[in-house]
């Protein structure tokens, strides 16, 4: 009987068991996707990494399961009943509930949380910071899905039981591509030998074209341009002129030639500290000197310094990370896993850079007239064979030398100073000495060194300088006449005996009584030129003087750090004062992400590039795919191009964007020109941007990607569109920034500057609106009226709008109307019947002849123009330079086609 029992009991046991192993197989509850969401919503503006009330945080798991304020414990993983999370947002005292002073939460999301918190409160850092997975492409079982971006994009479609639109005409598709590839409409015999050609290849021959086209590498800089803060001004009050084009010309052959994503990282960060760094190397750092330079007088270099700094870092986070790190100069990140401290670990990365806010813009990369730079190749051509050891360095060393004038030691180093007033303020950034004042510097090996070089600026006649050993009546080294230095300063190589051992260095200055005799920018130790008593010796060694003396032909800001025996201490700066440092912190990187590369050297900005490409990086390849996405497709995978933090955007396909990041960075190699044929070769790209009132209401913005992009073109485009329709557009590249027409005076305003805005004369009146000059406090009227930016900071994202400014500016800019004016003359000379020209002038502009109703307004506006000029012969001569009325009317229909929303935007 007992026997008996015993089975009979056995099946409930094992149902039981069965049900309790059932349990451990229960659906996981995920803090990224339900419970960081109500967080971020309802809790974290109280409870985040600046404001933490009752002592209890929640962007770091060590504060949310800590102890709070009360002594009692938020969140005790597997135990909701003891949470005080759980009992506060439950309470029913509305003053004790939580969230304070807001509804309550749902009883559902109270519910999901009571669960996570049962399931062990699993805690997980925020998707973007976790490695980039390695994705299989879905199999899909719709007929003909060959594409692996299709495969993401339908696969997301079936789930939510939407179908993708048709492929777009191909009229309307070349010139979406054209624009999206090239920033300009395709020519008249492109969309001609396309619309014809009906091989299936066709259309990835045309991608390919327009990928090898120069105007491919003139629109991505554009783009590129608003990121860096590229302007032909360096802002604030003046606002005066930068000679900084060099660098835009830079950015325009790297995206020519397909120059790697992470090689273009890393010579814009770091270009400077590479292995026998070449010229363009440098040039490429020029990114970093597109920050605003402040020489008003009064104001304090040191300062606008770290303010400098500041930008840098915020704009290196956000460009290449898609991570807000501006407010962390103040306090911990708010809303990521940023503590305050680490803010300052990547100050420190560019702390060591030598630009300190002067009026000269020092450092600057000198480019010389062709003769001096035969010099600068044969002096480097002689260190490489003629130095024994460390030739790469002292090549490095000698291209710095000639060609930055640095490293120098700046007054800020000087002791015993003697009479001298160093300023430090705005453009009066010298050592200023009267006569007989005196400075020195302390403990200089001078075994190796063959001359000084002194930066300065001779403020009368009779200058001269006198420099002893270790103390002011101490052994004579040097005594010589100074020549005369014009604003803002110059450079002179003072050659010195042989002298052996470190020593202190006096100089004393001598000149006129009772005023200010010189300026003293810095000064710089240079080396013994290796090969003495070589033949040709005496040639090289003399073109030193001669190249500090040489006219340069242009002059770029460059990044260059300071050596390791004058590297800065970098502190925290309390509240974000630079008045108020604090503790000291060494170049790093936050623990949420991964580690860099140790090294037995401080950190420096090399290290920080090569770690911001390095592969295991989480953020770099999501954040450089989902901008070029964004730039084809209206908006990115993730919409906050610029923020990719726990308060961003999620990513409406995240897949797809992890397999495109992984392509990026792995099989594409870095490859630019790749990843776009990719993106822009899937039917995904090639739909038709045709809506329906259902698809809209189920799909607004178009993130599931059921039909294809459309936007209005930038304001760029807007202006280049006009000028290649009508023929006036040249394709001249290069060079410093033209003046195309604007409104006088508007320059007027700003103070002190003088500067004139000189309108451009022949070609360069019509240059594509990458080349034209922008000043930073008043850009040109056409960009800023279609939304182009002033360039101050750093700029991920333009806004559009839609305004009847912009109307205004496509009706009456005076190059608009050039342009609708030479359109229309060209067609006068090809066709004879007002029909005729009206379809010759919709066909040029737009690519198709008009449709009837079209064709019959544009003709009533023609003949209604007619009868007005033909009575108005004056009017007419004022629009075209003629009294013809024929040639004025078709003007008039030429410009209302540019006003049409069918040109400004692509669909």
């Amino acid at each position: 009987m007992q026997r008996l029992l015993l089975l009979s009991f056995f099946p409930v046991l094992l149902t039981l068991w069965l049900a309790a192993g059932s349990c451990s197989h229960e659906e996981r509850i995920s803090y990224n996707d339900s419970i960081r969401p109500i967080f971020n919503e309802k809790c974290i503006a109280c409870h985040g990494g600046v404001k933490q009330s009752g002592g209890f945080g929640l962007v770091f798991r060590e504060d949310a399961l800590g102890e709070t304020s009360s002594g009692k414990f938020a969140i005790v993983p597997g135990r909701p009943a003891k949470s005080e999370i759980v009992v506060r947002i439950k309470h029913d005292n509305p003053e004790l509930r939580m969230p304070l002073e807001h509804a309550p939460l749902t009883v559902e999301e109270t519910e999901l949380i009571e669960e996570w918190i049962r399931q062990g409160a699993e805690w997980e850092e925020h998707w973007a910071y976790l490695p980039v997975k390695e994705v299989e492409v879905p199999t899909s079982t719709t007929v003909g899905i060959q594409h692996p971006i299709d495969a993401f994009v339908r696969a997301r479609l079936q789930k939510e039981k939407l179908a993708p639109a048709p492929r777009a005409q191909k009229r309307d598709l070349l010139r979406r591509l054209s624009f999206d590839l090239t920033g300009l409409p395709p020519s008249q015999e492109m969309m001609l030998s396309f619309l014809e050609d009906n091989r299936p290849e066709a259309y990835e021959e045309a991608v390919d074209a327009l990928l090898q086209s120069p105007a491919f590498g003139e629109h991505w800089a554009s783009k590129w341009l608003d990121l860096a803060r590229y302007a032909d001004s360096r802002g604030y009050e003046r606002d005066p002129n930068r000679t900084i084009w060099p660098w835009r010309d830079w950015v325009i052959r790297a995206y020519n030639e397909d120059m790697p994503y992470d090689e273009f990282t890393l010579q814009q960060l770091a270009g400077d500290l590479l292995p026998e760094a070449t010229p363009d190397q440098y040039l490429a750092t020029a990114f970093h000197r597109n920050t605003l330079s402040n020489d008003e007088g009064g104001t304090s270099n040191e300062e606008y310094r770290n303010i400098t700094i500041m930008d840098r870092v915020a704009t290196s986070w956000e460009v290449w990370l898609g991570t807000s790190m501006a407010c962390v100069q103040c306090h911990g990140h708010p809303y990521d896993p940023l503590r305050h401290e680490e803010y300052y670990r990547s100050y420190a990365f560019f702390n060591q850079s030598t630009d300190h806010d002067h009026v000269s813009e020092a450092p600057n990369l000198i480019a010389f007239f062709p003769a001096e730079e035969e010099k600068v190749r044969k002096l480097e051509d002689w260190v490489r064979e003629h130095e024994n050891k460390e030739a790469q360095t002292q090549v490095q060393n000698w291209v710095k030398r000639l060609r930055m004038r640095e490293p120098r030691l700046r007054p800020e180093t000087f002791t015993e100073v003697v009479g001298g007033i160093f300023t430090d303020r705005g453009d009066e950034d010298f050592l200023f000495v009267h006569n007989d004042n005196s400075f020195r510097l302390e403990g200089q090996l001078l075994d190796d060194i063959a001359a000084i070089h002194l930066s300065y600026r001779a403020m009368s006649k009779g200058l001269s300088l006198r420099i002893t050993l270790d103390a002011l009546d101490g052994p004579l080294l040097l005594e010589t006449a100074l020549s005369s230095r014009k604003w803002p300063f110059g450079t002179q190589q003072l050659k010195i005996p042989p002298t052996a051992g470190k020593h202190d260095l006096y100089f004393q200055f001598s000149g006129v009584e009772n005023k200010k005799i010189a300026g003293i920018y810095g000064v710089h130790f240079q080396e013994k030129l290796p090969g003495e008593g070589q033949a040709g010796y005496a040639e090289v060694e003399a073109y030193i003087q001669e190249l500090l003396e040489a006219k340069d032909s242009v002059r770029v800001p460059v990044m260059v750090d300071r050596p390791a025996e004058q590297a800065r201490t970098t502190r925290i700066f309390t509240a974000g004062n630079w008045l108020v440092p604090a503790d000291t912190v060494e170049p790093g990187v936050a623990p949420v992400f991964p580690p860099m590369a140790e090294h037995n050297r401080p950190l420096n900005r090399l290290d920080f590039a090569r770690w911001i490409t390095a592969p295991e990086n989480p953020l770099t390849a999501r954040v450089a795919v989902n901008r070029y996405w964004a730039a084809l497709f209206g908006q990115g995978i993730v919409t906050t191009l610029e923020d990719f933090g726990s308060q961003g955007g999620l990513p409406s396909h995240p897949e797809l964007l992890d397999w495109l990041a992984g392509q990026f960075s792995g099989e594409l190699g870095w490859s630019t020109k790749q990843l776009l044929r990719l993106m822009v070769t899937s039917e995904t790209y090639q739909q038709s941007s045709t809506t329906s009132p259902a698809l809209l209401a189920a799909d607004p913005y178009n993130e599931l990607l059921a039909r294809g992009p459309r936007k209005r073109l930038s304001a760029e485009e807007v202006r280049d569109q006009i000028l290649a329709v009508s023929g006036l557009l040249s394709d001249k590249m290069y060079g410093p920034g033209v003046m195309p027409p604007q409104p006088d005076g508007l320059w007027d305003g700003v103070v002190y500057s003088g500067m004139k805005w000189i309108t451009s004369e022949g070609e360069d009146r019509y240059r594509r609106g990458i080349y034209t000059y922008l000043r930073r406090s008043v850009p040109h009227p056409f960009l800023t009226t279609f939304d182009g930016p002033n360039r101050e900071v750093c700029l991920s994202r333009r806004t559009n709008t839609n305004t009847p400014l912009q109307a205004l500016m496509t009706l009456n800019d005076p190059v608009v109307v050039e342009a609708a004016n030479a359109l229309a003359r060209d067609l006068m000379t090809t066709e004879t019947s007002y029909p005729e020209l009206i379809t010759a002038a919709h066909q040029r502009v737009l690519f198709q002849a008009p449709a009837v109703a079209d064709a019959t307004a544009l003709l009533r506006l023609y003949n209604e123009s007619l009868v007005y000029y033909h009575t108005s012969p004056t009017e007419a001569e004022e629009l075209v330079g003629s009294t013809n009325a024929e040639l004025a009317a078709l003007t008039v229909v030429v410009n209302a086609l540019f006003n049409l929303d069918e040109f400004i935007s692509k669909a």
